[in-house]
């Protein structure tokens, strides 16, 4: 390895040597510094510099700092629930089922509310069995004796009546339950207002 000072001309390093004597006069910490590899030199014990000496450290890299994501905005309530709202305009488009049910049917005669149900259960039928896959919670029939085990699903099985001690319970279904296999429901198209259950009606002449 060749000595890093052959490439200085005589001059540079005159101007060197001239600018480490005063430095080691005015600063006790460069004379120490300087002290060290002086006396390692006359020892014969440093030849030449090594690789690198007085080069300036690498720059280090410093990861740039990613600001952090803002969350998006929270769906204003007529959008989450727009599945919801869609379920309710089909209810209304095949089976009127919000004019039946917001209309007050304590003044009508029976017949007259059993022949507006007749029609509300059609079309409410049609769009359950259309969008929805339904099944009974309990496979037994109604009125029939069964068994509640213990650990049964609470959300499944609600118990009535006298409830006391630990399960298994023995008992009497009341109502076999539905559970929802499938769900079908058509996607809503954001250009669409899912507050509109049922828009208004104009026959022009």
């Amino acid at each position: 390895m060749t000595d890093p000072s052959a490439s200085l001309s005589f001059f540079a390093r005159f101007w060197l040597a001239w600018l480490c004597f005063w430095r080691c006069l005015v600063s006790r910490e460069f004379a120490q510094a300087v002290l060290p590899t002086s006396r390692a030199y006359d020892a014969g014990q440093l030849k030449e510099l090594p690789a690198g000496a007085g080069a300036p450290p690498p720059p280090v890299k410093v990861p740039a700092v990613q600001a952090p994501v803002a969350p998006p905005p929270p769906l204003p309530p007529e959008r989450e629930h727009a599945s919801a709202l869609s379920l309710l305009a089909m209810l209304q488009r095949e089976g009127r089922f919000l004019d039946f049910v917001q209309e007050n049917v304590a003044a009508f005669p029976d017949a007259d509310v059993g022949a507006a149900a007749r029609i509300v259960h059609e079309g409410c039928r049609k769009v359950v069995h259309q969008y929805l896959t339904l099944q009974p919670v309990l496979p037994q029939g109604e009125g029939d004796k069964v068994t509640v085990p213990d650990g049964f699903n609470a959300q499944r099985i609600r118990l009535t009546g006298n409830v006391a001690g630990q399960p298994p319970y023995g008992g009497t279904l009341r109502h076999h339950g539905w559970v929802t296999t499938e769900v079908k429901f058509p996607s809503v198209s954001p250009a669409m207002e899912p507050r509109v259950l049922a828009p208004a009606e104009v026959e022009l002449p």
